[in-house]
């Protein structure tokens, strides 16, 4: 004898958001996942112990403009300074960002509506993006905090920090297309961190050793390109170039916009791999 139960099921007579506030509520959720927020314990140990490595530099630099009233680590150079710390964190947290929705086959649910694979490209990177941009910028803002506290003689150096978060916010926004990218090609998190280090390590100890073979070989004028095959650099021409601060590379930078060229294209390319990227795994 068959029996019919109610479960209490009522279609919903709310107000629907649309897909501008599904691509908000997913960027939140995503940037509250980069710094392990809402989840285990344990989540939050990497990426806090990476913010503090990063503030680190700008007490001691604050300790130094208080007590010998000299500047350390200049604005326009902290993030080149400390990139193995920035290419940690975004090796790192990068995975935890796309990985989990691949590995559960829940990005058709996702986009069953409202959200398109535009929308939801969007979230992911924006989320990175913000979360990148605090990591170098925070510290930044710190120091001159304490600059303007410190009073250092003559005056602040508004105009480089400004220009240093500038540079920060299009780092930010390279890496995280980058990184994203590169992670959304395996479910698995611990092969998006390899993915992603290991991308980092060959640019950052192939660059200085091609910079150097040019130079002994007599392309000296061809050897300042080669600094551009690193993001870090790359964004650094890019600051020299706008704002004329020194290169903080071991050479100099191609003279000219070509590098901020270059940055635009790149970050066009990492957006669109991954866009066509979550296409495709939407259609599966």
């Amino acid at each position: 004898m068959s029996e019919i139960y109610d479960i209490g099921y009522r279609h919903y007579d709310g107000p629907r958001m649309g897909g501008a506030y599904a691509t908000r509520a997913l960027t939140v959720h995503s940037l509250r996942g980069v710094f392990g927020l809402g989840r285990p314990a344990r989540s939050k140990i990497v990426p806090f112990a990476l913010v503090v490595i990063m503030l680190l530099p700008m007490v001691v630099s604050i300790a130094l403009m208080a007590l010998a009233k000299q500047r350390g680590i200049p604005y326009s150079g902290f993030a080149v300074v400390m990139q193995p710390v920035v290419a940690i964190f975004l090796a790192s947290q990068a995975p935890t960002v796309v990985a989990p929705d691949l590995r559960h086959r829940v990005l058709p649910l996702y986009l069953s509506r409202p959200l398109t694979v535009l929308q939801y490209v969007t979230a992911k990177v924006a989320a990175m993006t913000a979360a990148l941009f605090l990591l170098v910028g925070a510290p930044l803002t710190l120091m001159w905090i304490g600059e303007l506290v410190v009073d250092m003689p003559g005056p602040p150096a508004t105009g480089e920090y400004l220009g240093a978060l500038l540079m920060a916010l299009l780092l930010a926004l390279l890496l995280a297309a980058f990184g994203l990218a590169l992670a959304s090609f395996t479910p698995r998190r611990g092969l998006g961190v390899a993915s992603v280090i290991t991308v980092y390590l060959l640019a950052s100890a192939s660059v200085p050793l091609l910079y150097g073979t040019m130079i002994n070989t007599g392309n000296e004028s061809a050897a300042p390109w080669a600094w551009l095959m690193n993001p870090f650099w790359l964004v650094d021409s890019v600051q020299s170039w706008l704002f004329g601060t020194p290169s903080h590379a071991d050479g100099p930078y191609p003279n000219g916009p070509a590098s901020a060229a270059i940055l635009v294209v790149l970050i066009g390319v990492g957006l669109a791999a991954l866009a066509l990227r979550y296409r495709k795994a939407a259609s599966r």
